[in-house]
């Protein structure tokens, strides 16, 4: 057996075999033992007729597809291997000279992962928006976070509805004092002033008492998800049932100890510390994300669209992995967005490709810097993964598969590319009105 191979273009190659006349009918003969109780022959039973009377009745062609895919596997890896070959998608197999007693010869064009002709990566200039300043009210947002953690829920007997209690209430809606579907509930939970309601029926709620009733005039919005009722005035008989506060504990020195500090400066500072830590990883991503941009703008790469499909298609696995975790099915996102699987993918055509275009380039600056890390960086990444999934280092690390330790072993690799294209790159922020116009 023989084989050649031919590049066509940066994505594609063309392997060309030559199968030995004897190699050729040990397969044609597997054939026939293969086929031969599945082919009638008058006079013989199935089974028992001879490979020459059959190939006389039926044409020595009949047992030529087994006979190929006998042969071709073996072959085909073989070519790949000897030619260190990727390939992306199944060949398109054409055969050349097939027949007993000669040569087998058959080519194979098959898409393989490009070449990558890099353009400029090292020294980039980029422009980015400026580095996000933590503000007061962020702070306190966060702090608020906190405060809702420890706060307390007591019923209230002593007053009437205040804005942010959560009331419990009974209520039955009406249009020209007919009810309509929907509108009718018991034993309903509503925090006044969250505007979960219509505008204008928490407000007029504030000063009820518990046990009391009282119509509530209000009008649905002329943008509303029932046609039937939109911009329609509406009255809405209510009653409280009870009436609750929630208790937030007090910013000061106890409440820095219930969280872990000594004083509630301390605190706070830490606080600003996370706020202005995560502004900076933002920041740094940011720059990151500009720099592999502009690197695989620079680069030429032929990608062929089975990667791109294949990328598509993992993009669909991960958006409905992210589905299930929230109790929702694929099928009726499908049904309740009016499209087929295929034309959501379609739909990503653009992020999958950029996603290849992105890896390929990435892939060629390691090989050509080659750039591998080492055994402190690999452990440096599973101690990462370790602790984002909430696990002892050791443990996490023993439950690994070798192929998972691989992908952490690439992701350190890539992670010393992207540090190559950060080490003498240039980043330029962006004015403020330059920034206000991207985003309009």
């Amino acid at each position: 057996m023989s084989h050649t191979y031919e590049k066509i273009s940066s994505n594609q190659a063309k392997l060309s075999f030559t199968i030995p006349a004897e190699e050729f009918d040990a397969a044609m003969h597997k054939a026939f033992l293969k086929n031969r109780n599945r082919i009638s022959i008058p006079g013989f039973r199935k089974g028992k007729a001879p490979r020459k009377m059959i190939e006389t009745m039926y044409g020595e062609a009949i047992f030529y597809d087994d006979a190929l895919e006998a042969i071709f596997p073996d072959a085909y890896e073989a070519a790949i291997k000897e030619f260190d070959l990727k390939p992306v998608d199944r060949p398109e197999v054409n055969v050349d000279e097939i027949g007993s007693g000669i040569d087998l010869k058959f080519t194979a064009v098959v898409y393989v992962r490009p070449d990558v002709e890099l353009g400029e990566y090292k020294g980039l200039t980029v422009e980015v928006a400026p580095k996000h300043e933590v503000t007061e009210d962020e702070i306190n947002a966060r702090i608020a976070q906190d405060q809702q953690k420890g706060a307390r829920t007591e019923d209230v007997t002593d007053r009437e509805v205040q804005d942010g209690d959560i009331v419990n209430l009974d209520y039955a809606g009406s249009v020209d004092g007919v009810a309509f579907e929907g509108g009718t509930a018991q034993g309903q939970t509503l925090t006044i002033g969250s505007h979960q309601f219509i505008p204008g029926f928490e407000e007029q709620m504030v000063g009820m008492a518990i046990g009391e009733e009282k119509d509530l005039n209000v009008t649905f919005p002329e943008q509303y998800h029932a046609e039937n009722l939109a911009g329609k005035a509406a009255v809405f008989h209510v009653k409280v049932n009870g009436i609750t506060h929630t208790e937030l504990p007090e910013l000061d020195d106890d409440f820095a100890q219930d969280n872990g500090f000594d004083d509630y400066a301390a605190y706070k500072e830490s606080i600003v510390k996370e706020l202005t830590d995560r502004a900076q990883q933002n920041y740094d991503v940011t720059v990151e994300n500009a720099l592999v941009e502009k690197a695989v703008d620079n680069a030429i790469i032929e990608v062929p669209e089975a990667m791109i499909e294949e990328q598509a298609g993992y993009i669909l696995r991960e958006m409905e992995m992210r589905m299930m975790y929230q109790g929702l099915r694929m099928a009726d996102f499908l049904k309740y967005t009016n499209q087929t699987r295929e034309q959501l993918a379609q739909s990503y055509h653009g992020e999958a490709e950029r996603r290849v275009r992105t890896e390929l380039a990435l892939e060629a600056i390691r090989k050509a810097e080659n750039l591998e890390p080492t055994e402190e960086e690999v452990q440096a990444q599973i101690a990462d993964q370790a602790a984002r999934s909430g696990q002892e280092v050791e443990a996490f690390e023993k439950s690994l598969t070798d192929e998972q330790r691989g992908y952490l072993a690439d992701t350190a690799a890539i992670q010393k590319v992207v540090d190559l294209l950060k080490k003498d790159a240039k980043v330029v922020e962006k004015a403020p009105e330059a920034d206000k116009a991207d985003a309009e």
